[in-house]
């Protein structure tokens, strides 16, 4: 596991630059793949039991372009800025509304912060809400399944909508 040891952070402030090869992390479960070593760098404020990591996960992934299917290389550079505290503290303290720094708050255990986790995170809140190949992109034929980015297909791609049969065959016969 990819873990920050917070017994090693000794002072208010230091600095965790690392690069990862692409194989320590998941895969994003068929979401992504990672195609690139994984770079990551951070600053770590302490404050008695508290963490503070502002930083960033830069990396290449393989994405499948929704229109063709196609895989494309997408470059991740996301920027983060998260609190951690113990996960002792983390009471559920029943139903309430949601502030802003639930939001950027995590939980620790057994002195440890889980770096996989963090930056799998920060891939999936990068991933655009549609990945597409190019803006360009032909996508495939709905009857043949031809890529039209490569090659044209002789189907007859114009659908008529079978509720409109009676109304069609009154234009005809005019």
């Amino acid at each position: 596991m990819l873990l920050l040891d917070l017994n090693k952070i000794r002072t208010a402030h230091e600095r965790v630059e690392e690069v990862y090869p692409p194989e320590m992390l998941r895969t994003g479960g068929g979401t992504f793949r990672l195609t690139s070593p994984v770079s990551f760098a951070t600053d770590v404020y302490k404050d008695k039991d508290q963490f503070h990591l502002v930083g960033t996960v830069r990396a290449t992934l393989e994405l499948a372009c929704s229109r063709c299917l196609e895989p494309f290389d997408c470059t991740v550079d996301a920027s983060f800025d998260l609190r951690y505290q113990p996960a002792t503290r983390n009471q559920g303290a029943g139903e309430r509304e949601i502030a802003e720094d639930d939001l950027t708050t995590a939980f620790y255990q057994n002195n440890e912060i889980d770096l996989r986790a963090l930056m799998e995170e920060q891939f999936y809140l990068a991933l655009p809400m549609k990945p597409l190949c190019s803006e360009t992109c032909k996508g495939l034929c709905p009857t043949c399944g031809a890529n039209w980015n490569r090659a044209s297909c002789e189907c007859s791609n114009r659908w008529q909508d079978p509720r409109l049969a009676g109304l069609r065959s009154l234009t005809r016969d005019s």
